[in-house]
């Protein structure tokens, strides 16, 4: 599996790749406001590709359960003050491959055309009309998440008659309807969306079942990091949650996960290629071939 970007590609075969999450926002659940002035968040970005980010992901708008309170809505102009002066820092800085995480179109457009790479969307490309368009005309890399309702909604009901059909079939529906509106079925990425409409059980299972999206063929991409149902089984504060978070990331990788989105970058870095020592080569060729090992 391997991703076409402007002027490299991203090989997922090899082994499992690092996002590292740059949060441009002041109500995030982990790192709200650490990074919201521009050159802190330009250096806190070049610090995630000094750790080993394959891939440096920018969001300017919380998508946070409402369990942690008041959720910003923020206008795409808004998003766009957030994010572009930093997606442009970045890119004067480093080649590594920028993602743009948002569901708008607007945003998304204006970020690509500041050289970022990938457009990470937790909507699928269902909120905003326009994402698909824009999706299949740059050719730009899309991930695509589950996500039951929308972000204020999400966790009202976290019951599923059965959690990985419904999952895998969403996403299933999506890459057909991207296909169907000209994105290459090779630049799309899939994401189970933990913390996104699931319990805590619902999330456990998630991971513990990952094989039934990687048999979908499509790069699985799994943001785990610090959330809910990993401090919440340990009994722990988010700021708690690195050792948590790093076995989920080693499990999420032997069950075949392509990428992690990830603020702990270098603890990551360093699990996962453990991980993969111990795994050997059979990890590899799982990932390369689509299924687990």
């Amino acid at each position: 599996m391997i991703w076409q970007l402007r002027d490299r590609r991203l090989d997922f075969g090899a082994r499992a790749r690092v996002m590292g999450i740059l949060n441009i926002t002041p109500d995030s659940f982990f790192d709200g406001g650490r990074d919201r002035d521009v050159a802190a968040a330009v250096d806190r970005g070049l610090g995630l590709v000094a750790e080993g980010a394959d891939v440096v992901d920018v969001g300017g708008e919380s998508s946070r359960p409402p369990l942690y309170g008041t959720m910003q809505v923020l206008t795409a102009a808004e998003e766009c003050a957030r994010v572009l002066p930093v997606i442009d820092g970045l890119r004067r800085h480093t080649s590594v491959p920028i993602s743009v995480d948002t569901v708008k179109a607007e945003v998304a457009r204006r970020a690509l055309d500041l050289g970022a790479d990938i457009i990470n969307d937790i909507s699928a490309l269902r909120d905003d009309p326009a994402m698909l368009p824009l999706a299949a005309r740059t050719g730009v890399p899309v991930v695509l998440m589950h996500r039951r309702g929308t972000s204020h909604t999400m966790q009202r009901n976290t019951v599923y008659a059965d959690l990985i059909g419904e999952v895998t079939e969403f996403l299933r529906q999506r890459v057909a309807a991207a296909g169907a509106g000209g994105v290459a079925a090779d630049q799309i990425a899939i994401d189970p969306g933990l913390g996104f409409g699931k319990s805590v059980a619902g999330n456990l299972e998630l991971v513990r079942r990952l094989d039934a999206l990687v048999a979908l063929g499509h790069p699985v991409l799994v943001g785990a990091s610090r959330k809910a149902f990993i401090w919440r089984t340990l009994g722990l504060s988010p700021a708690e949650a690195l050792e948590g978070s790093l076995a989920v990331a080693t499990l999420c990788v032997a069950k075949g996960a392509h990428l992690l989105r990830v603020h702990d970058v270098a603890a990551t870095v360093r699990a996962l290629r453990a991980a993969e020592a111990v795994l050997g080569s059979a990890a590899s060729v799982a990932r390369a071939a689509g299924r687990a090992p």
